[in-house]
């Protein structure tokens, strides 16, 4: 367990002798520490609109969490030679694997706040117009607090970037191709495993009857503007 501490203050030495080797029971420990900590966090989220949904809520954000790491590290497994760090699959899998780590590791520790945060906010009632700004509201912190803790999880690895690149530049392009990824792949996947909240006009559901209809950004924006007006 001395691992995760490690990882959270992003020391490149240790971390780059971790993915130099295959280890089967540091990677259950981080599939363990993404389980664990985004489930907590989805769990929180999914609460205010019913326990059902809480449940669902749990499965489908360490889902979306494991999908998005498999595929990014796959996809930055190609391009990190092009972006001037020589790493293998393999290699690439697994940083990939330990910056979501760290960005579940910070999302299981917010998951209190987040509770408190729902406790105090007025009881779900589906005939009452503020329950729609809630709904709003609770989207925007969701997606908010996801993107600040798997900036920081990203950006706790770039001394190690800079150490695999041996160079600023190969580095930073490294964590721009992290962060694209994960936008792109984490936010579709999202859209298409809704809900996570839970609308208050709609059935609780695991999944929705059109999962392909629009798309997050479109759905992000018209939520965003509702709450500002």
């Amino acid at each position: 367990m001395e691992q995760i501490p490690t990882l959270l203050r992003g020391e490149a030495r240790p971390i780059q002798s971790w993915i130099a080797e295959w280890n089967v029971a540091r990677m259950i420990l981080y599939g363990v520490v993404i389980v664990a900590g985004t489930a907590a966090f989805g769990g929180t989220i999914g609460i205010w609109r019913d326990p059902l949904q809480a449940v669902y809520t749990a499965i489908k954000v360490p889902l979306i969490m494991l999908l998005t790491a498999l595929g990014n590290g796959l996809l930055n497994g190609m391009l990190a030679p092009l972006l001037g760090i020589n790493i293998s699959f393999r290699q690439s899998l697994l940083a990939i694997f330990m910056s979501f780590t760290i960005t579940a590791a910070i999302l299981g520790a917010c998951s209190p706040l987040i509770y408190f945060m729902v406790w105090n906010f007025p009881p779900l009632d589906k005939t009452n117009a503020a329950a729609n700004a809630t709904y709003g509201l609770l989207l925007e912190v969701l997606v908010a607090v996801i993107a600040l803790a798997g900036i920081i999880g990203n950006v706790r690895l770039l001394q190690l970037l800079r150490q695999l690149s041996g160079n600023n530049i190969g580095a930073r392009r490294t964590l721009v191709a992290w962060l694209a990824g994960n936008l792109l792949l984490g936010s579709q996947l999202a859209w298409i495993l809704r809900p996570f909240v839970g609308s208050p006009g709609l059935p609780v559901e695991f999944l929705r009857r059109n999962p392909f209809d629009s798309n997050f950004f479109e759905a992000l924006w018209m939520h965003f503007q509702h709450l500002i007006r």
